[in-house]
């Protein structure tokens, strides 16, 4: 029993300090001009979201997300060649973006291209072990997109 209770308390010492290690740890900040994206991404100003992300990649070639996010404008936009070659970039600087996969696979689903927007579906799978956010959104609309394609 005494061994038991040493083991219980050890093992709470070290979940209380990783929990302490997890509270201490701060977060990168998020530069003002990709915020200033993203606020205008949420107001669906695509136009003004596409001109500030632009400059945002710009000024910082190495950034997936602002990449990623200059795609979603793009695409919303309908000008797929233009969303394509961008989230191409973010997966070429991070090939595990979930977001660019899954902002591809359906930018790839909107033209109909079913095979393609598939292999970014299995990308996220490989990705997501335990399934996230990113794979169900683009699980439901391939889904949806393969029925109506089958009609």
């Amino acid at each position: 029993m005494r061994a038991f209770k040493s083991l219980a308390t050890l093992f709470i010492l070290l979940l209380s300090q990783a929990a302490w290690s997890a509270a201490s740890m701060s977060t990168p900040a998020v530069d003002p001009e990709l915020q200033k994206g993203q606020a205008l991404i949420e107001k669906q100003d695509w136009r003004a979201a596409v001109e500030v992300l632009d400059n945002y990649t710009h000024a910082h070639p190495g950034s997936a997300d602002g990449f990623n996010l200059l795609g979603y404008s793009y695409r919303h936009l309908k000008r797929y060649e233009d969303a394509l070659a961008a989230y191409g970039k973010a997966l070429a600087l991070d090939p595990s973006h979930r977001g660019a996969h899954e902002y591809m696979g359906e930018a790839y689903i909107e033209l109909g291209q079913l095979d393609k927007a598939r292999e970014h579906l299995d990308a996220l799978d490989r990705l997501c072990f335990f399934s996230c956010d990113e794979y169900r959104d683009l699980k439901k609309a391939y889904e949806a997109a393969r029925q109506s394609a089958s009609k």
